[in-house]
């Protein structure tokens, strides 16, 4: 049978309509979690799925499950989604593009008067950024038991206002219970730029990558920069860049798609005259298999330990997040790539270099990924872009992978699947 393609079209105007919620000027959108545009983002959504046939309910993090009755409703769902908040100055198509997706593969099964055998669902996950509270996939950490809901909703903002406060403010608190998911999938733009470099339109993607989180913190000695000799100095700031650099080595050394960043670095006493006693730095660490993190994270820690001696400082290195990797499900996969393949696309195997709510939803039903390009890279960023061809492109081959998952009950006979 030939595959089904998505309304492009419609998509890319949901997208936009979306992204007039929380516009900047710079033509991104600013919508964070649990502030009133937020709630106006959920309104929409809601409105959106309960015109397309869908009943929509609510759990007591928020999450937001929009759902299409199968022809055995008693079948665990086939769900698909994202979120809808962003970062402070956001994108329009991160996580906003997985919602919408889910939407569209609903609206085409409608215009086709398509049935299928296991209910269709589309989640919209809360607080996936964690820009406003932490920690980051909240709502789907809280539905596949990573967190407990209770200590969640406790969880403040930088104002004092809790999770559970925000909730009843904008009124997306509710009672909903977790369900059994037969599988999960979500489409998403790369937010990196290896489908653009190689020209390719859809990524398979494979899991996702380990992280361990580290705050470094290098003691030394405030000196005078023109009495204190080169040999007596306890710079902190020097043993600092010797760790950066093999920060770097350690990442181009080892196999699995190594990552390893120093994203912050504070200085003190920050001035021109003063050796700097004191660096506050982070290290953020990345593999595919936790076994090759594990020996990238004991080889820096090594090396930390040879640059205190070396330098004459203090190193402390403290762990303050640990995400193990991710594997997605073999057969979601290929079924994700036999969907481009059906469809003329091209498609390559990836791995994801961010977390994202399928991360947490991998520990609790079979899931895949779709990536999709998106301009330059670049993402948690208002020029955040992406293009309408490739946005669908990525729909359609949801679609029809979900279809697979979920099974067809029911056609009308004069709809062809082309259409």
């Amino acid at each position: 049978m030939n595959p089904l393609r998505a309304n492009g079209e419609r998509l890319w105007q949901s997208l936009m309509n979306l992204a007039a919620i929380g516009a900047t000027p710079k033509g991104g959108v600013r919508r964070i979690t649990l502030t009133e545009l937020d709630r106006q983002g959920r309104d929409r959504f809601a409105a959106w799925a309960k015109e397309a046939g869908m009943s929509v309910r609510v759990d007591a993090i928020g999450n937001m499950f929009a759902r299409r009755a199968g022809a055995d409703d008693s079948l665990p769902p086939v769900m698909t989604g994202s979120h809808l908040d962003t970062q402070p100055s956001g994108g329009k198509f991160d996580g906003a593009y997985g919602v919408m997706a889910g939407l569209e593969v609903v609206r085409r099964l409608n215009d086709l008067g398509m049935r299928t055998r296991a209910p269709i669902e589309v989640a919209a996950w809360t607080n996936e950024e964690g820009s406003r509270f932490v920690p980051t996939m909240m709502g789907s950490g809280v539905y596949a038991g990573v967190y407990e809901a209770e200590k969640m909703l406790l969880q403040k903002d930088v104002d004092g206002v809790s999770v559970g406060e925000a909730l009843k403010a904008i009124g997306y608190q509710g009672e909903a219970k977790p369900i059994k998911v037969g599988a999960y999938f979500e489409a998403h733009i790369e937010q990196g730029p290896v489908l653009e470099n190689t020209g390719t339109t859809i990524g398979a993607v494979q899991g996702a990558l380990g992280q361990r989180w580290f705050d470094v913190v290098i003691l030394g000695q405030d000196s005078h920069a023109g009495p204190t000799p080169m040999e007596l100095r306890k710079d902190a700031l020097l043993a600092a860049s010797k760790l950066v650099v093999e920060v770097n080595r350690v990442a181009r050394t080892y196999p699995d798609n190594a990552r390893a960043t120093v994203g912050h670095l504070r200085v003190s006493p920050n001035s021109r005259n003063v050796v700097p006693g004191r660096v506050d730095m982070t290290l953020d660490v990345r593999n595919a298999k936790d076994e090759t993190l594990l020996a990238m994270v004991e080889d820096l820690k090594k090396c930390a330990a040879a640059i205190a001696a070396e330098c004459k400082v203090g190193v402390e290195v403290r762990e303050v997040l640990y995400f193990a990797p991710s594997h997605f499900d073999p057969r979601l996969i290929d079924s994700v790539r036999e969907s481009a393949k059906a469809l003329g696309l091209t498609c390559r195997e990836i791995v994801s270099g961010a977390a994202h709510d399928a991360v947490y939803m991998a520990r609790i039903a079979p899931t895949a990924m779709v990536f999709v390009p998106c301009e330059g890279g670049l993402s948690h960023n208002e020029l955040e872009n992406a293009r309408p061809d490739e946005i669908a492109a990525g729909c359609s081959v949801l679609l029809n992978a979900m279809l697979a998952a979920a099974g067809v009950a029911q056609e009308s006979s004069g709809q062809a699947r082309a259409a």
